[in-house]
């Protein structure tokens, strides 16, 4: 006698659309950034940021837990943070240079592929509070570049807005390398311990 598998959770579900929806709005933040719209970019990344939590909230909630959500959720991430990066390094005064904006890609693209590595060999790879502290001073310092930019015109406001973004990013660059080392370490340490079993 047969025995039924375990029913997959639908592909289109409310997560996955919140997620989707996130991704249009990653394209719309890096049109916005082209034009230099900085209070639109404010408000379009914090809607984004609203749908990062929304997704995995519902994804509890509901009990939804796809193979799909599991790996689309945390690729739209990456192409929101790293585009950001990626698309202010050309506009002036954004306090950002292609070796920062180089460091936050490669270890995006590095430890995602070490995740989907160590998953597929059976090995659970979750991001840890380091990985955590580093995606919100990532999204602050995104915050921070829109507002000294929008500040521009006004000298005095600009120069404290700009020393809050300078902070933000260097303290954002110690926390996105710091942890990648730190997610390298785990990955071997975890890579040798199941080789032992």
């Amino acid at each position: 006698m047969a025995t039924a598998s375990p029913a997959r959770p639908p592909v289109f579900n409310l997560p996955n659309y919140l997620t989707a929806s996130r991704l249009v709005l990653a394209f719309v933040l890096f049109g916005l950034i082209a034009w230099a719209q900085w209070v639109a970019c404010v408000v379009v990344f914090a809607i984004a940021a609203v749908t990062d939590y929304l997704d995995g909230y519902f994804a509890r909630k509901q009990g939804i837990c796809s193979p799909v959500g599991r790996n689309f959720d945390p690729l739209v991430d990456k192409v929101l943070i790293c585009g950001a990066y990626i698309f202010l390094v050309p506009i002036p005064d954004s306090g950002l240079t292609a070796w920062m904006a180089t460091l936050v890609v490669a270890r995006e693209l590095i430890i995602t592929s070490l995740r989907g590595f160590l998953e597929n060999a059976g090995i659970n790879f979750g991001a840890d509070w380091l990985g955590k502290i580093k995606m919100v001073l990532q999204c602050a310092t995104l915050f921070g570049v829109f507002a000294a930019m929008h500040a521009a015109g006004d000298d005095s406001l600009a120069r404290g807005l700009q020393l809050i973004r300078d902070v933000l990013i260097y303290a954002m660059l110690a926390a996105t390398a710091l942890s990648g080392l730190q997610y390298l370490w785990r990955a071997a340490a975890a890579y040798n311990f199941a080789g032992t079993t």
